[in-house]
């Protein structure tokens, strides 16, 4: 057995290194969209691979796929470590690979140079999800030998766009990575300060929609009136999706839940999101229910004549891509079958309109209580000396249901490391320090809490 503080203690000693690998692992330009060079996520594969077996882990293996195709998934890490006799299977996941940098100039330090300002770390990666990783090799360092549960660590190589090759993973190397408790550490805390578990998800759908109007561009002056451009077209397409309060049109038709567990002030959530003054926030009912267990629908690409390039010309074809996030309990099929058809109905003047699907990712709803969420809350009020909330998020981990289907059996905890301040996916992108020192320790609680050593 040992004790909360022996584990507080030898966490304050391991996080030093901690850091330090963190800051090695954000120097990785791993980003796996097939635009950059991917010999760096192979490179950040075999860095993590090290430090897994640094940590302890018995057989570490960076493992791949084949396609179809004749192609090969991205480089993912699969360590393993057997338990004592009768003890359970704990599988601890994370990713390696991130995502693009995105305009330099919204950068304040080089996104690949990590730096410290004030009680955070900046870089692209230090919070998704390298700081996951982190996480996961600090637990073990601070457990070691006291390590009382069978530990599986999978850390993919593609969870940036969209894990495309996780469900042949998952059946390829099944018995490797079967486990009694799944802790996705991918997630985010309530705040700084206040730990939180993620107890559900929003699903997603994602389309491509082209409208056209003609078969080339004419010139503006002699046939602009009776014909309006392709880009008016589509923003009129567009502003069918919502009401006169920002509510999705197809709200009804659709899954959705009123309430939430926790309250989200307008004041955090206007400095969180950075809200331009003025701006009346959309929708209807709680905020946290409108982000969390509500569908929403954004607009997250848009070919058009950019203003530099602009003639007097009336734009014959305008694409947009629409990302529609659905509520937990919401088929992703029948959602995405409802916008497609939504989207052809709603043609403007009759426009050409052609949708074309892209992903489909099922929500997440921990309605159970199980003893080992009781665990994971009870690590978290140790770790950081107050309550931790339950919380949903807005965002999507569509595999977290291919874990489901595959390993029915298995307890999933989601968890994580963020906080509204981290900025994932964007310029900036941070971790809080302190933070992270609080995760380490409480997934180590959180092990010898399931191993019953605490």
């Amino acid at each position: 057995m040992t004790t909360v503080d022996e584990l507080a203690r030898r966490t304050r000693e391991a996080f030093p290194q901690v850091r330090a690998d963190l800051e090695d692992l954000v120097r990785i330009p791993s980003v796996s969209s097939p635009a950059f060079d991917q010999a760096h996520v192979r490179a950040s594969a075999e860095r993590v691979a090290h430090l897994l077996r640094d940590a302890g882990m018995a057989q570490v293996d960076v493992l791949e796929v084949e396609l179809p195709d004749g192609g090969r998934g991205r480089p993912a890490v699969v360590a393993h470590r057997a338990g004592p006799e009768g003890a359970p299977t704990v599988l601890l996941y994370a990713h390696h690979d991130v995502q693009p940098p995105g305009e330099a100039a919204g950068w304040t330090s080089d996104p690949f140079e990590p730096v410290q300002r004030g009680e955070r770390l900046y870089g692209r990666g230090a919070a998704d999800d390298k700081a996951g990783i982190m996480a996961h090799v600090g637990a073990l360092r601070v457990l070691g030998e006291d390590l009382g549960v069978g530990l599986t660590v999978f850390v993919e190589g593609e969870e940036e766009i969209g894990s495309p090759t996780f469900t042949p993973f998952l059946h390829a190397y099944r018995d490797r990575l079967a486990a009694d408790v799944i802790v996705v550490a991918d997630s985010n805390n309530w705040k700084v300060g206040v730990p939180a578990l993620t107890t559900s998800l929003r699903g997603l759908v994602d389309c491509e929609v082209e409208v056209r109007v003609l078969g080339h561009a004419v010139h503006s002056g002699m046939f602009g009136g009776p014909v309006l451009d392709a880009v008016t077209l589509m923003s009129r397409l567009v502003a069918t999706l919502h009401d006169d309060d920002g509510n999705v049109t197809l709200m009804s038709r659709l899954a959705a839940r009123e309430h939430a567990d926790v309250d989200y002030p307008e004041e955090e959530l206007r400095a969180d999101a950075s809200v331009v003054e003025g701006y009346r926030l959309a929708g209807t009912g709680p905020l946290a229910a409108r982000m969390w267990t509500k569908p929403a629908i954004a607009v997250i690409g848009l070919d058009a004549t950019s203003v530099a390039h602009s003639s007097n010309t009336i734009a014959p074809v305008c694409r947009a891509k629409l990302s529609m996030r659905i509520a937990p309990g919401q088929d992703p099929a029948e959602a995405e079958r409802l916008l497609h058809e939504h989207l052809v109905a709603h043609a403007p003047f009759g426009a050409q309109v052609t949708v074309t699907p892209g992903e489909r990712g099922q929500a997440f709803d921990a309605t159970e209580d199980t003893e080992e969420m009781r665990s994971a809350r009870w690590a978290f009020h140790q770790a950081w000396g107050r309550e931790p909330v339950d919380i949903g998020v807005g965002g999507s981990i569509p595999f977290i249901s291919e874990l489901q289907e595959v390993f029915p059996q298995a307890k999933i905890l989601v968890t994580g490391v963020e906080d509204p301040d981290s900025r994932a996916h964007s310029e900036d992108e941070s971790v809080h320090l302190g933070e992270l020192e609080k995760v380490v320790l409480a997934e180590a609680l959180l092990l010898a809490k399931l191993a019953r050593q605490v």
